[in-house]
This record gives structure tokens, C-alpha cells and sequence, in this order.
């Protein structure tokens, strides 16, 4: 069906029952909750989740069909009459499966930036989102509308080191990011591969984890005897020393390397960009 249609479309004459209708008052007074017909929505161009499970799909469906749908999508409404889905994409997809016509909806006026990151928070908070879907997310929010990461980090609830982390994980192969995107490799364990120097060092250690159950402290072992081992000579590196190197990082945000002789010793802290170093002597300081 076409999409462009007005309110006046949707009541083609006064003995017809209006079919976008308001069905409660949600507390605002520019919101209500609308059935929306389902051929009138489109999908948010902005929307982070690419990676939809048909199974997860159609048990949604399932339910659907037995409760009706429980919560509303939240819709933006168009220059041309139809509607931008904002958030609820599962909802509204399985609503289709299941034979709907219309969907309970919130209309709300947003901008761009609004749609992103409520569609992005609402992933986030059910926990939708794989992690280099996030990354995108992050990377999108800065480079768009300017954000900082601790912008964003204030956005979505979330620790500054948190966002740095993952959005680190985009400097990994495109064959990684893949198993991350499937599921087939954790995030702590893609992180591990990030210590390594470069993209050949990386795909090869990864290589040799497949098939294998490995623990992230395992992936971290054959990094740290596949990196610097490679380049310093065998030794074996303190635990403790490991350790700490990890608390300092989820603090900071970045890449800490602890090197000890004796008493004495070096902290090497990596940035990337200035708006990194610049957080760094923020907390430094």
C-alpha cells in the first residue's frame, strides 16, 4: 500500500469508524497513544539494531497474537502524512507477522538526533544491541551531531571507559567484528585481541581460537606470549602486574601497559585523539 496518506484518508466518510484513534492519554499533552495502520509506518533509517532473530520473531508474534501488543512504538510523523517508526522495531515487525492491521502507537515530533538516540537507548536498555552495533551507535552520535564520548556516555547511562571501549572494538578486522556481530566471539575477549599490534597478529590469534573453549583470561594468556613475547623475549609477565593493568584501563578508558623493575618502573597510557588525551588529564589531574 501506498505510504503519504493524511489523517483524511484514514475517514473516508462520517459513517466509517475512525481507525487512527487515540486510545489513552500517556500524560502529555502533545502525546496520546494512536492505532496506526501498520502500512503506514516505515523504518527508522536511524535504527542501530541491524540483526533481527526470525525465531525470536515469531515467538513475539506468538504472543502477539494471544495478548495483543502491551507497550506502543513510538512513531515520528512525516511531511508526507505516514510515520517513522522511532522505537519498538521488533514489536512492529512482529505485529506483521502475526496478521495486524494497526499498531497502538505514541506520535511524538523529533529530530534526527532524537530518533537516533532514543531507538539507540531503547536497545540498549533491553539489551538488544551486539556489541559493534553499539559501536556504530557511539561513532554515529559523535561524528553527526558532534558529541563527545562523555556526551554520550551521559545519553545513554553508561561509564565514559565504557564508550571508549567499545568503540574500540571498530579498529578489529572485519572478520572479528563478524564474529562479534553472530555472537561467536565476546566482547572481553575481542578487547584481548585489541592488545595485539597489528591486524596480521590478530586475525592469527584468532584463527587459532576457533573451536577451542577458551576463557577470556585464556584469549589473554596467548595474546600476552603471542605479543610481547614475540618482541621483549619469553617472559612471562606478573598476573598481579595484568591485573592492575585492566582496573587502570575501565578507569580511564584506554590502553594501559605497566612495566616494573624492582621497586622501580613505567606506566604507558594510550590515546587516540586529543579529545582522549584531554579527558586523560582531566582525570590525571
Amino acid at each position: 500500500m501506498a505510504l503519504g496518506k493524511g489523517l483524511g484518508s484514514l475517514i473516508p466518510n462520517a459513517n466509517t469508524m475512525q481507525v487512527k484513534k487515540p486510545v489513552v492519554d500517556v500524560g502529555h499533552k502533545t502525546e496520546k497513544i494512536w492505532q496506526i495502520p501498520l502500512s503506514e509506518i516505515v523504518a527508522n533509517t536511524h535504527q542501530p539494531r541491524q540483526q533481527f532473530s526470525h525465531e525470536q520473531l515469531e515467538d513475539l508474534a506468538a504472543s502477539i497474537k494471544e495478548h495483543g501488543v502491551i507497550q506502543p512504538i513510538l512513531v515520528n510523523e512525516r511531511e508526507d502524512g505516514g510515520y517513522e517508526l522511532i522505537a519498538g522495531e521488533r514489536r512492529f515487525r512482529a505485529s506483521g507477522i502475526a496478521g495486524l492491521a494497526t499498531i497502538p502507537a505514541i506520535v511524538r515530533t523529533t529530530t534526527v538526533q532524537e530518533k537516533l538516540e532514543i531507538a539507540l537507548i531503547e536497545n540498549i536498555q533491553r539489551q538488544n544491541l551486539n556489541p559493534i552495533e553499539c559501536a556504530f551507535s557511539y561513532q554515529r552520535l559523535m561524528d553527526e551531531f558532534g558529541l563527545t564520548q562523555e556526551d554520550v556516555a551521559k545519553k545513554v547511562g553508561k561509564s565514559r571507559s565504557s564508550i571508549a571501549n567499545t568503540l574500540r572494538l571498530l579498529d578489529l578486522p572485519d572478520a572479528i567484528q563478524r564474529a562479534l556481530i553472530d555472537g561467536e566471539l565476546s566482547e572481553g575477549k575481542a578487547r584481548a585481541l585489541l592488545s595485539l599490534k597489528d591486524e596480521k597478529e590478530q586475525l592469527s590469534v584468532f584463527a587459532s581460537m576457533q573451536g577451542k573453549q577458551m576463557s577470556v583470561r585464556d584469549v589473554e594468556s596467548v595474546v600476552e606470549h603471542k605479543g610481547p613475547a614475540s618482541r621483549k623475549g619469553s617472559v612471562r609477565r606478573d598476573p598481579n602486574i595484568m591485573a592492575q593493568e585492566r582496573i587502570l584501563e575501565e578507569r580511564l578508558g584506554s590502553k594501559v601497559r605497566i612495566a616494573q623493575k624492582g621497586d622501580h618502573g613505567n606506566i604507558t597510557i594510550e590515546f587516540h585523539s586529543r579529545e582522549e588525551l584531554k579527558h586523560l588529564f582531566e582525570i590525571l589531574s
